[in-house]
């Protein structure tokens, strides 16, 4: 009798279709389940089951499994024969605690992203009725209150809609979720780590950290720099070798943080603004930006893989 089943796992939105086989590839069972979970929540619930459990790279599979023929069953016989083979593009699957912590920062992404549309709108409404404001302060209460009541009566409509838009709870939360996240003890040591590069912050710590969970997954820079989309697609051929611009095949919400990062760190730190000079007499700005992300995303993988502080190293004779 044969102990060890290989089961591969199609996982939509509403149900789950699957296909059981031995190692001989003999069909044991085939089905669909009704359902509506992620692979997260069925990548932790199948992990204390599984001898072995992978999560396959949706890219990768759609590349290997493109054919005139395609459904959900032909997709998770497909996924089946793949892990009998060994053949499965397998990715990375951050542990359970880091991707509840992760879920939270993305969370307070938007909720700064709607405070800053919010904050837009706002100067928009005050530009169409003339009233003249000062930008900087419109996110604070002492000045955004005194505003509105000077007003005339005339713009009622306009005041109810300022008082609408003034996001001061979105606000409050957001500083609270990053206090919440900065207190666990699972990221409180590794951030300390990170922020002593001069030019990264907590933000930007706590994304390197909880974006790429485990250091170790990384073999080199150029993987890194890879993850974060900080590098252009490459086309080769019969010899000839094609770039294009930044590949879109990247974590979008660690690019944005490097690339915000990127644009400010050099006023802080002597190394990454010779780095932008550099760049800057050679191209556009914008090129110059991105190898600066490039820098700081040599100095993270570092400090996290090394597990101490930063060193910069003396000046070069």
């Amino acid at each position: 009798m044969n102990d060890h089943y290989y089961i591969g796992l199609d996982i939509h939105k509403k149900s789950i279709t699957f296909v059981i086989k031995t190692k001989e590839d003999e069909l044991v069972r085939q089905g669909r389940v009704e359902a509506t979970m992620f692979s997260g929540w069925v990548y932790d619930e199948l992990r204390p089951r599984a001898q072995r459990l992978d999560d396959a790279h949706p890219l990768m599979l759609k590349a290997i499994t493109c054919s005139k023929k395609k459904n959900d069953r032909l997709d998770a016989d497909k996924i089946c024969d793949l892990l009998r083979c060994d053949l499965l593009p397998r990715c990375y699957m951050a542990p359970a605690e880091i991707r509840e912590l992760r879920r939270v920062l993305r969370y307070r992404n938007l909720l700064v992203r709607e405070a800053v549309r919010m904050k837009n709108k706002v100067a928009g409404l005050l530009m169409e009725i003339g009233q003249p404001y000062v930008k900087k302060k419109l996110h604070r209460k002492k000045y955004f209150y005194p505003l509105l009541e000077q007003l005339p009566e005339t713009q009622n409509s306009v005041r109810e809609l300022l008082a609408i838009s003034r996001m001061e709870l979105a606000l409050r939360l957001e500083r609270r979720l990053l206090k919440e996240l900065a207190k666990y003890s699972l990221l409180a040591g590794r951030v300390e780590r990170l922020q002593t590069i001069r030019g990264v912050g907590p933000v930007l710590a706590l994304t390197w950290a909880l974006e790429v969970g485990e250091p170790e997954r990384f073999t080199s820079i150029r993987q890194a720099i890879s993850y974060c989309g900080l590098c252009a697609a490459q086309k080769q051929s019969a010899g000839k070798d094609q770039r294009g611009p930044l590949s879109k095949q990247r974590n979008k919400h660690l690019q944005c943080m490097l690339i915000e990062a990127a644009k400010l760190a050099p006023r802080h730190n002597e190394t990454l603004r010779q780095v932008y000079e550099h760049e800057f007499a050679r191209g556009p700005r914008h090129r110059a930006t991105v190898a600066v992300a490039r820098k700081l995303v040599a100095y993270l993988l570092a400090v996290d893989r090394r597990e101490r502080d930063f060193e910069a190293l003396p000046p070069a004779a």
